[in-house]
């Protein structure tokens, strides 16, 4: 099947599982085409990002192709196109950036369409229900091509606008969680349940594989993500000097580069934990496991995020986890048994379920051999990968 990928940006770096999703549905047989609504240069890039690349479609927003393609379809049937643009814009109101940067996207979507048809793409399928949905959705509504889309988490909780138009319309939506399908259940009505499917952003288990050899003196602590008010790395900070007040002899190390480093290193002076923790900046998927295998510990601090990936690298490496009790997460890390949960912002309850985990390594070890055990059986990228590919083929499948 002949299927268009679109995404907000490609190479991204915090969004290895779209790239792992392509390429293991490549591997099934399917001819997937690229289509970033931004190709950008990273100063990170993994190596298989770099084969992908090569095959992206980097269409121009405003072009003399674009804009021609506009005229045409314009001409062609000018209701359409000028119902299409108006849903566009009535739709979006409710949010200037996401009315701007709409109208911004739509004569780059016309010129899509109009790609997507040559090629013979038979289904569109957008990562995020934001922008990239709303390119899959215009294209639709001007070619009959189908789509879908995958739902994370901010795509859903940050902005609604449109949001009822684009899952209605998409012949089915792909979510990380349970949680997911309940919020927008609750937000949009239960017809959206029908719709969904659980399909996991899955890992490659074969690639993280326990490695320790027994803990040192430090016990070494691990997070893994984007600098972003986010993952809330300036209370981990603070959590983490409560730790040290508690006599835990640690060092923690970040990966990941964002906006955030100027704070959280303001706050890592502020606290007196110069040397105590390591901004060690963006690292390559295949840098990832052997650091992990390295850790004693794995914590998430977000307030905000789907299910995130790293969480399922490091139990696939065994690592007790510490994460937040917030949205889809605890389908993964399952209190105290494949895990711990604590608060969203809470110092206290992050340092004590650092501080457990140090003092009871026979409790924390039984809790990550579970949480390898789980992630084998439910955020595998094969499963996983092998679900998404089931439902393109029925839909490929049902009368037009």
């Amino acid at each position: 099947m002949k299927i268009a990928y679109v995404m907000s940006r490609f190479p991204l770096l915090s969004e290895t599982f779209i790239l792992r999703e392509m390429i293991e549905m490549d591997k099934l047989g399917h001819d997937i085409r690229l289509y970033p609504l931004i190709c950008q240069n990273q100063p990170v890039v993994h190596e298989e990002a770099e084969k992908w690349s090569a095959r992206a479609n980097c269409i121009p927003f405003l072009s003399i192709g674009v804009l021609a393609e506009n005229v045409k379809s314009f001409l062609q049937n000018p209701a359409r196109y000028l119902s299409i643009l108006f849903e566009v814009f009535k739709g979006n109101l409710s949010s200037f950036d996401f009315l701007t940067k709409g109208l911004y996207l739509f004569p780059k979507a016309v010129y899509t369409a109009k790609r997507l048809k040559q090629e013979g793409v038979e289904h569109v399928h957008a990562h995020y229900a934001t922008h990239p949905a709303l390119l899959a959705w215009i294209v639709h509504k001007l070619t009959g091509i189908s789509y879908s889309i995958t739902v994370h988490s901010h795509d859903i909780y940050d902005c609604h606008a449109m949001l009822g138009a684009k899952l209605r319309s998409a012949s089915f939506i792909a979510t990380i969680s349970n949680y997911n399908i309940d919020y927008m259940a609750n937000l949009l009505g239960e017809w959206v349940r029908e719709k969904c499917h659980i399909v996991r952003c899955g890992i490659d288990p074969l690639k993280f594989n326990p490695a320790r050899n027994g803990r040192g003196k430090i016990f070494r602590i691990l997070q893994i993500g984007t600098l972003h008010w986010k993952k809330d790395q300036v209370t981990l900070i603070k959590a983490i000097a409560r730790l040290r007040d508690l006599g835990v002899p640690f060092q923690l190390i970040i990966i990941g580069e964002g906006e955030e480093r100027p704070k959280i290193e303001a706050e890592i002076g502020r606290s007196n934990l110069g040397g105590l923790v390591v901004l060690a900046g963006a690292k390559t998927q295949g840098e990832v496991p052997q650091l992990l295998q390295q850790a004693d510990c794995y914590i998430q601090s977000s307030v905000s995020e789907g299910i995130p990936v790293a969480i399922m690298e490091a139990l696939a490496c065994e690592l007790p986890v510490v994460a937040t009790r917030i949205t889809g997460i605890p389908e993964l890390v399952l209190h105290e048994k494949t895990g711990l949960l604590v608060e969203p912002g809470n110092i206290h309850e992050m340092a004590d379920a650092l501080q457990s985990i140090y003092l009871n390594p026979e409790k924390a070890g039984s809790m990550a051999k579970n949480g390898r055990e789980w992630v084998l059986k439910e955020f595998t990228l094969e499963g996983n990968t092998r679900k998404l590919a089931s439902l393109f083929e029925k839909m490929s499948l049902q009368p037009v």
